[in-house]
């Protein structure tokens, strides 16, 4: 299999930072590997990532999980009256993406961090997600300069 766009690396990204959210007394790097040899499409047929992607796709999830505690302040400082535990897994675990993205990545422009967060909100959010999250993101992006 070839090379996977960025896109499509953000959106396991995005899949393994949700997961995380459900296995906090396992490592990280073993439900990693659980999520690489589970990975079907949508036939169930096995899917087999390229080596490259898969190094890119679990040092962005260790980097990310690395940093949650000052992203997870972050996001809880910019949604003004949402504690993070009110916040939907699947729009937090995007949000978490998305801040990591933009404050720490120097590969991506804080814009397409944020409108790759808002498609991944379309795709796996709430119908409020993609303005929920535009807001925070944008209040994130405006305190950052």
């Amino acid at each position: 299999m070839g090379r996977l766009s960025r896109t499509l690396l953000r959106e396991h990204i995005f899949k393994i930072i949700f997961m995380s959210d459900q296995r906090h007394d396992e490592d990280a790097a073993e439900y990693i590997s659980i999520y690489f040899d589970c990975l079907t499409d949508d036939d169930d047929n096995f899917i087999e990532l390229d080596d490259k992607d898969k190094e890119y796709i679990s040092g962005k999830v260790l980097n990310i999980l690395e940093k949650s505690e000052e992203i997870d302040k972050m996001i809880s400082d910019s949604s003004k009256g949402w504690a993070l535990h009110r916040i939907a897994r699947a729009e937090l675990a995007i949000l978490r993406v998305a801040v990591y993205e933009m404050l720490y990545d120097e590969d991506i422009p804080e814009n397409v961090a944020i409108n790759e967060a808002i498609e991944l909100s379309k795709k796996y959010g709430e119908s409020a997600a993609p303005s929920f999250i535009n807001g925070i993101l944008g209040t994130i992006k405006s305190q950052a300069v």
